[in-house]
């Protein structure tokens, strides 16, 4: 008598956590899916149970190490924070991504774009993003009965699962975090602290010459 194995429990089949493309095609679609990423892991950096990647491989079958897809940023719901090789679904409760985000690059086909969108719906996502950073469009879908509809209109979209708000100036996107921020990149943020640090300073500055002149006229400034 022989048992069958099923495929998922077959100990050789292998997950790797490449699949040999580059995470992007140029300097534009990089900046822009950092600024994603890092803005979605800030959002939820208080919440030990959401889950932020960017550019990690997801398998949705066991068994299966030939359908995959790796979105620039992906938000899992339920899922503890953590480093992963890949995001093997049967692993993490089932669970799929509920929200990806992919930004278009000069080398995408339209057909890419396509198969993605089916794998996405495939799948169970239940909000897909797409921006082309060079052509200024942005475009996006939302679950409803049990299948992936066009968001329309796209423009001042709050996201239900994120509660993060979509608006375009000009070519550029823009998302605005439920507190009314946006989302920055490493750049703008590190500019935006050079200035509140310079701001102190003079702040500071302004203080101790305010507390000199105050001596100057006897008057201790501790007891003003």
């Amino acid at each position: 008598m022989t048992s069958k194995v099923e495929l998922g429990d077959r100990p050789d089949i292998i997950y790797p956590d490449s699949d040999g493309q580059p995470m992007s095609d140029n300097t534009k679609q990089f900046r822009w899916i950092v600024t994603i990423k890092e803005g979605l892991e800030y959002l939820f950096k208080d919440n030990p149970n959401v889950f932020v990647a960017g550019d990690l491989l997801w398998y949705p079958v066991k068994g299966d190490n030939v359908t995959h897809a790796a979105p620039d940023a992906m938000v899992v719901f339920g899922r503890p924070k953590g480093d992963r090789g890949s995001y093997q679904q049967w692993k993490e409760n089932n669970i799929a991504p509920q929200v990806v985000f992919e930004v278009r690059s000069p080398g995408n086909t339209q057909t890419e774009l396509d198969k993605k969108l089916v794998f996405y719906d495939r799948y169970g996502v239940e909000e897909y993003y797409l921006y082309d950073p060079d052509r200024g469009d942005l475009s996006g879908w939302l679950r409803r009965d049990n299948r992936l509809d066009v968001i329309d209109p796209i423009l001042g979209w709050v996201s239900p699962r994120l509660g993060i708000r979509f608006e375009m100036t000009g070519t550029e996107l823009e998302l605005y975090r439920p507190d009314g921020e946006r989302f920055t990149s490493y750049v703008e943020l590190a500019a935006l602290r050079e200035q509140e640090r310079q701001q102190l300073a003079q702040e500071r500055l302004r203080s101790q010459k305010l507390a000199e002149k105050l001596r100057e006229l006897g008057i201790d400034p501790d007891e003003v």
